[in-house]
């Protein structure tokens, strides 16, 4: 096994769950058009993630035999960005937005993850900490390509459809922090399991 795929999934689902650019997107998208007008600008979102990880699945694992210095600086650099993001996710509090006008398409969607922050860290995060040195670039990045396409196929319609209720009935109430600390400390844990798993390999 060349990849801790079950420590990757607990980290990748508490990144494709959690807020954050992409998932407000969808949020406002379903709170305003509905899950099934929406739905080509969720594909849209979903596929969009793959334009980000075989560029950079088969760029760093290039490098990483060559230059272990830099593989290794990105992820240390990955997962601070990444435990910042849990720091905004933990103060974070809920707001249904609204978007105007016709229903985004699935060109729209394919743009949203490059241009997000959040899903380059957690890639480069996937890539630096749960892949084994001397795994097959071919291999590394169709795992993790595969594995993030299952998630974001179930989380993002769920966001899309089902996000507006859970804004609409937390926001504002004490459960609200909670449920945004809990979503924190998923993502806290599933890094902090990496690392250490990291060094029994």
């Amino acid at each position: 096994m060349y990849i801790t795929i079950l420590p990757f999934l607990g980290f990748a689902a508490s990144q494709v769950g959690t807020p954050g650019p992409a998932n407000m997107v969808l949020l406002a998208t379903g709170a305003r058009f509905g899950l099934r007008r929406a739905l080509p600008f969720v594909a849209g979102v979903a596929l969009g993630k793959q334009l980000i990880i075989w560029p950079l699945g088969f760029g760093l694992m290039a490098v990483q035999d060559d230059y272990p210095l830099v593989f290794e600086a990105l992820k240390w650099v990955s997962i601070a960005y990444v435990l910042w993001l849990a720091y905004r996710v933990a103060n974070l509090r809920l707001k249904v937005g609204e978007a105007d006008g016709t229903p985004p398409g699935f060109f729209a969607g394919l743009i949203v993850h490059p241009l997000n922050p959040k899903a380059w860290a957690m890639i480069t995060t996937g890539f630096t900490t749960f892949v084994i040195a001397g795994t097959p670039p071919l291999q590394a990045t169709a795992t993790i390509a595969i594995c993030l396409l299952g998630l974001q196929m179930i989380l993002h319609p769920i966001w899309t459809y089902a996000g507006q209720r859970i804004a609409t009935s937390l926001a504002g109430t004490p459960g609200e922090k909670y449920l945004m600390w809990t979503l924190a400390a998923l993502t806290v844990v599933s890094v902090l399991y990496a690392l250490f798993a990291g060094e029994d390999l």
